[in-house]
This record gives structure tokens, sequence and C-alpha cells, in this order.
């Protein structure tokens, strides 16, 4: 997979925190397609190719941004799901949250997650280019390969 062509699912319940997530995303780096399902089902369907994401080819899936209270299924059990199916157990998944509870933290790096993100109004945005960033960096240190 070629980092400057990965797409990114955002699974988000809000849709003013999905709009925000996706705008500092753009602004860090403009060439990775942003993917929004806005509950855990519709994330595990677009992760299984059914529903409405019939035929989806997640091969070029290079990260998942989840946030923990979803409807229909909460994050931590889409999380769960990623990390014991064998196609997608390797995708970074990034959780994005605004619990601070320390056991929704311990049980979202026990299930494997690979970083967990505080939506707190002060830090937010820039963890958000912080991801940003990290995406450009995968891309850039590919082509120098």
């Amino acid at each position: 997979m070629k980092s400057e062509n990965f797409k990114i699912l955002l699974v988000e319940d809000e849709p003013d925190h999905a709009h925000l997530i996706m705008r500092e995303l753009k602004k860090s780096w403009a060439s990775n397609t942003v993917d929004w399902v806005d509950d855990g089902k519709k994330a595990l369907d677009y992760l299984q190719g059914e529903g409405e994401h019939a035929g989806n080819d997640i091969s070029l899936l290079g990260m998942i941004l989840l946030d923990i209270k979803l409807p229909k299924l909460n994050g931590l059990e889409v999380l769960e799901w990623v990390k014991n199916n064998e196609d997608t157990r390797d995708i970074p998944v990034i959780m994005l949250t605004t619990s601070a509870d320390i056991k929704d933290i311990e049980k979202s790096y026990g299930l494997g997650a690979n970083l967990y993100v505080e939506k707190s109004v002060e830090n937010f945005v820039k963890r958000i280019k912080n991801i940003g960033m990290y995406c450009q960096y995968l891309r850039d240190s590919e082509n120098e390969d």
C-alpha cells in the first residue's frame, strides 16, 4: 500500500466533531481520503464490505479514528473486532473520545489501540494536526524508499 493513497476511516457519531476532525486533517495533509461513518455497526459494515458498503475494498485503509461512545456498537466493541480480525488487526486505531475515564483508557490499550486521544477543547485540534503530520511522515518516508 502506498501511504499517499491510504484511506482513513473516521467513526464518529457527532457531526460537529466529525467535521472538525476532517477539517483539521485536511489542513495537515490533503491527499488522504477520509471515509466517515456515524455508528459502530456501520463501521463493521465498512470493514466487512457489507450493507451500504458492499464490495468495499479495505486494502487501502491505513488508519481508523474511533470514538468510544457510539450508537449500536460502542467503540471498544469495534476495536475488539478490528484487532481480532486477521484482515484488519494491523490497521492502526486511534481512539478519539471525550472520556478521560482511566478504565476506558486501560481497556482501549488492552484491546490493542495504538493511541488514545481525549477530545478536550484545549488540545484536540493540536492532536488532530499531529495525526495529520504523522500521516505526512508516513507518506514522505515511503517515498524515500
